[in-house]
């Protein structure tokens, strides 16, 4: 029973990780194609933004890895588990793939909105992985405890351009209401969709990987390190 538990738990852990990493890449590589044609002598920014989207494509590549290693797919997670999702919708009232990431780079506040978001998430995310790597479950998988090393390394850089952007521009940093919605969207995870999903019999396993359609790129790096 204990085992079955641990099994479940890890597998819900494992594909809402490998969710949000591909969401998160592949939605950077909008804002990335929007930079490059709107503020192409912003080189700095730029750099930043494709090293955070570098690092979200390695993650996403070490939970793609550890599934592997176990012989199964990942549940078949959506965005009601996506934290960036959930943020959008709620901040922008449309969902992230509506997000007209052109416009955005014309309109400072619209894009200075989407900074904010992106910047809290990160800082979620990491507030996570330091729970996760004190987790006695986690602990107990030592592919898991690599990958989450790994990403707390990444982590740190990860909201520095869009607070550097912030800044550069003299643009607020994040309210209480901001930061409130933050709270609330995590909460929402953890204490209400989580058990539903863990205890739903009906919850299938993907048939296909996230990144099946994804442009060919280079393989993420170093994968080897997690195993």
């Amino acid at each position: 029973m204990i085992a079955a538990f641990r099994r479940r738990y890890l597998d819900l852990l494992g594909s809402i990780y490998i969710y949000n990493e591909h969401r998160g890449y592949t939605s950077i590589d909008r804002i990335l194609e929007a930079a490059r044609r709107h503020a192409p002598d912003d080189a700095a920014f730029i750099a930043a933004v494709e090293k955070h989207r570098a690092d979200e494509r390695k993650h996403y590549a070490m939970f793609k890895r550890w599934f592997e290693l176990q012989g199964k797919m990942p549940l078949a997670i959506d965005r009601t588990c996506g934290h960036i999702d959930r943020f959008v919708e709620i901040m922008f009232r449309r969902r992230i793939d509506a997000l007209d990431t052109d416009r955005m780079m014309e309109d400072d506040r619209l894009f200075e909105r989407l900074c904010r978001v992106i910047s809290l998430t990160e800082r979620r995310g990491m507030q996570q992985v330091d729970i996760m790597l004190n987790h006695p479950i986690v602990r107990r998988d030592k592919v898991l405890m690599r990958i989450f090393r790994i990403i707390e390394q990444d982590e740190p850089s990860h909201w520095a351009p869009y607070d550097e952007w912030l800044r550069m521009r003299g643009r607020r940093e994040a309210k209480w209401w901001e930061r409130a919605i933050d709270g609330l969207i995590h909460s929402e995870l953890i204490f209400l969709k989580l058990p539903i999903l863990f205890f739903n019999p009906w919850l299938r396993r993907r048939t296909d990987w996230a990144d099946t359609d994804d442009p060919a790129e280079a393989p993420a790096s170093p994968i080897a390190a997690a195993t």
